[in-house]
Parts: C-alpha cells; structure tokens; sequence
C-alpha cells in the first residue's frame, strides 16, 4: 500500500488543506493516488494545473488521478473532460471524510466522478483543523474561509463561497496545542481574513480574536497576521498593532490599485487615500511596521495614468513585499466583459516596472537593517526571519526552531546575514 502522493498550486491556505487532506485519506486507507489541488486566481493557474495533470499522469501511469481545489470547484468540466483525471472534488468536499471514504472503498469505479456541490450553499467551515503546518517553527491556522465581496476581478468566491469563521474557541484551543507542541509562532490564515466573525454570534471582529489569543494563550510569543483588507480593520486590531509586542510588525495588504478609478471598476470598497491613511497609521502605532501588498497591473481601462497611480502608491504607502499580479481575464467576472481590455504586452511591461519598484524597496528595507539587532525565528539552522518577515542567512548555525538575538551584519541575495 502506498500513501497518497499530492501536488498543491496556488495559496497557503492551499497548502493548509493539503495537509488536512493527507490526513483524512490516511484514515479512509485510500492507496494509489494522486491528488492536485488546484488553484483558479488567473487563468495561468488553469493552465498550469492542467499541465501539471498531464505532468503526472504520464509518471504516475496506473494510479488513479483527483484534481480539487479552487479551479476543479469553479470549472469541474474542464477538468473532468481530461483523459487523465479520473475524480473531480469540489472546495467543500475535499474536507469531509466520506468524501475520501468512498474513493477508498470504491474499488469498482461506481463513485461519481464529479463530486462538486453549490459552494454558495456551504455554512461552515470545515471542522477539520490540522496541529502543525509549515515549519517545525512556525504553524498556520485556518480561522475563516470564503468571501462575500464580488470584486469584478476576481473568481475566488466562486471556488470558495461565502464567508464562513473558525468560532474563536476552537481557534484557542487549536493555538494553545500548537503551543504545547513546541511552535514558537502562529499565523492566522483565510480568504478574507478581516470579515472574520460576521457569521459568528455577536459579530466579534478580527481585532477581538486576536486579542483573546494572545491574552489567553500567554506562552505564545509570535502572532502573525496573513493578508487583510485595510478597510475592514477594527479598533481592537489598530490597538493590537500599538499595544502587543507578540503581534508581528508586518501586514500583508489586500490593496489592488492606487487609482480612484480603477478601484471603483474593481468594485473594492477603499480608495487610494484609504490605503495611504491606514499606512501612515498603522506605522505611527508601530514604527518598525513593515507592508506586502498585491498590487494589479493592466486591468481594463487602465491608462498609463492610471497606473503611475499604482507605482506612487508604493512610495506613499511605504509597501516592501509586493506580490504583483498580471490582470488576467477570467470568463465568468464582471471585468471579463469590460471593453477596452489592455493589450498583452503592455501589462507584461507594468508588472515588471511594479516589480522593479517592489525591489528598489526592498533593497531600502535591508540596507536600513545592517547594524540592527533582531530577534529572528529560526526555519532552518542557517536561515531564519525577522519578526517583520526578513530572511536573515547565518554564517554558523542556530538552534533550529527557536528565537534568536543576532546582530545585522549585512545583506546578501535579498536576504539579510548575521
């Protein structure tokens, strides 16, 4: 019997389900597998999943092939037209254990072949969380899924339906473990991170989840926060950022555009001012506040103006870590049928200048470190993070793991060295 093998593209949360799902067809006994879990944010993502399948089937030629994830939910057909698939999953189904029990048991082929439910329909989370994902340092928490905003971009609602939260007790009690197992840091990860406890009873706010961790879990010494959107931040979470020292100086900004405009087409509900406003504050609370940020480049009716509003915005909101996607139009988004789509070549050509721009910051961040002392987190036993998520390479090394106190000797690669 041989375990399962798997292939994750796309997100962490991804990656968090992979995990979840190793787990759940280890139970059900299913053998002689492989499963990928695909991702549908643009449609190169389609196109690599596919690429990916064809990839395995010809290396794994007798075992049976699954493909889940966020484009077998949002396009099950195309997947299931393929030769080399033989299951198609949905978002909602891969989670549950019969789902895995069945393709176990079913040595007779009698199991449908596509299993992909109405995501929309879905009211929960899945029940299933996992205790310890990442590395032996650092764990990732699924707290909310879903998301109930139609941004014309985007197809994701679409693979992962509405928002939906982790109760606030089952999400202590999963830190508190994770604790007792060792991880020195913890990141609270979904789809739409700041619409977490709208569903819940009392409509708790993201900023009061996360002050209950860090007053109920006291042992834990790093929180993390993945990506949010700046205009659904609460006052408990500002206070967090200016009060708790266990809450990591870096934030992940869900930010898209620097235009008016534009963002008004992308229907997103902050303006450019909103970002900027929300920066400049989040860096009074916390000096040593450190901004990712995705940032798209060539949506429809996007003119050269436009987009140096965009490439400002990395100055004016003193973003470091850009994540810079490409517009990629996706059948089935509003933005799709928006005429005036920008040509190929020239959103090729703003992606790199984002991108070079992302570097010259960079490069900025790291240079301003040298001569810092940084209480970095260990991953491996040369290479470890700042708690504003900067590499740092060592030359000798370190307690794999732990929490070290090192001195910035220089930079090297876009990494910092100690």
């Amino acid at each position: 019997m041989s375990a399962p093998k798997f292939t994750t593209l796309g997100c962490r949360l991804n990656a968090y389900e992979t995990e979840a799902m190793k787990e759940l067809t280890a139970q059900a006994g299913l053998d002689n597998a492989v499963i990928v879990n695909t991702c549908a944010v643009t449609a190169e993502a389609v196109r690599k999943a596919r690429q990916e399948i064809r990839r395995l089937r010809r290396e794994n030629p007798t075992a049976r092939l699954i493909v889940t994830g966020c484009a077998a939910q949002t396009e099950p057909e195309t997947f299931a037209a393929m030769a080399e698939v033989d299951a198609v999953i949905g978002n909602s189904e891969k989670m549950r254990p019969e789902t895995w029990q069945g393709m176990a048991a079913d040595f007779i082929g009698k199991t449908e072949t596509v299993q992909v439910d109405d995501i929309m329909s879905v009211t929960e989370t899945a029940g299933h969380l996992i205790d310890g994902f990442g590395t032996r340092s650092r764990a990732y928490v699924q707290v909310q899924n879903g998301c109930d905003h139609r941004c014309t971009f985007c197809i994701i609602p679409y693979g992962r339906g509405n928002s939906r939260s982790v109760p606030a007790g089952v999400v202590v009690d999963q830190i508190k473990r994770l604790v007792d197992r060792g991880y020195y840091e913890v990141v609270l990860t979904g789809v739409d991170l700041t619409s977490w406890g709208a569903d819940l009873p009392a409509t708790p706010k993201l900023g009061d989840l996360v002050m209950r961790i860090l007053r109920l879990v006291p042992d834990l010494p790093r929180l993390r926060i993945s990506s949010i959107d700046s205009i659904e931040v609460d006052e408990n979470l500002m206070q967090a950022i200016a009060t708790e020292s266990r809450l990591m100086p870096h934030l992940h900004l869900s930010l898209q555009h620097g235009d008016d405009l534009i963002l008004k087409r992308m229907k997103r509900r902050h303006l450019r001012d909103d970002a900027i406003r929300f920066a400049e504050e989040a860096r009074r609370l916390r000096p040593e506040m450190t901004f990712g940020a995705d940032i798209i480049a060539g949506f429809p009716t996007e003119t050269e103006a436009h987009f140096e509003n965009s490439l400002k915005l990395v100055e004016d909101c003193h973003l470091t870590w850009l994540h810079v996607f490409p517009y990629s139009r996706r059948e089935g988004t509003p933005a799709a049928k928006i005429p005036n789509q920008v040509n190929g070549k020239t959103i090729k050509s703003r992606a790199a200048r984002l991108r070079a721009a992302g570097d010259a910051r960079v490069a900025l961040h790291l240079a301003a470190q040298v001569g810092q002392t940084h209480r970095i987190l260990m991953e491996s036993p040369t290479m470890g993070r700042t708690e504003q998520f900067t590499e740092v390479r060592f030359a000798q090394p370190q307690p794999e793991g732990r929490i070290v106190t090192a001195m910035i000797t220089g930079t090297s690669g876009g990494q910092l060295t100690a």
